[in-house]
């Protein structure tokens, strides 16, 4: 299974963070599947990081240094997501949460998160 973390997973995946649930973990270290995370989650933290939000302190450039001996793949932003934010319903308004979606839906894989809120996607999102 493809799967792409949602920001807040990111994070603690990274950190080791006893915050990220066990079935994501095992669904992330699981050898069969394939995880990934969003160039727009570093985006997210980038810009939440310099509004100070204290969930978002994170040395970026080492985190990103970090991610590829995670064994977590980048997936970049390309328009054809972009396009796909404005194909889904108003749902959600964060619009990072919003791209992570539509990622998910165009490539396809599997977003995981612990926002429940957006389940109501459907199947491209499974809350863990």
């Amino acid at each position: 299974m493809r799967l792409l973390l949602d920001t807040h997973l990111l994070l603690w995946a990274v950190a080791s963070s006893h915050r990220l649930p066990v079935a994501a973990r095992q669904l992330i270290e699981d050898p069969h599947n394939e995880a990934h995370y969003s160039a727009a989650s570093l985006w997210e933290i980038a810009i939440k990081a310099t509004l100070r939000r204290d969930d978002f302190q994170v040395d970026l450039s080492l985190m990103r240094s970090t991610l590829p001996a995670m064994g977590l793949q980048e997936l970049p932003v390309r328009s054809e997501h972009a396009v796909g934010v404005t194909e889904l319903p108003p749902i959600h308004r964060d619009p990072f949460d919003r791209l992570l979606v539509a990622q998910s839906i165009v490539e396809p894989m599997v977003l995981l998160t612990n926002d429940a809120l957006l389940a109501r996607y459907g199947p491209v999102v499974r809350v863990v």
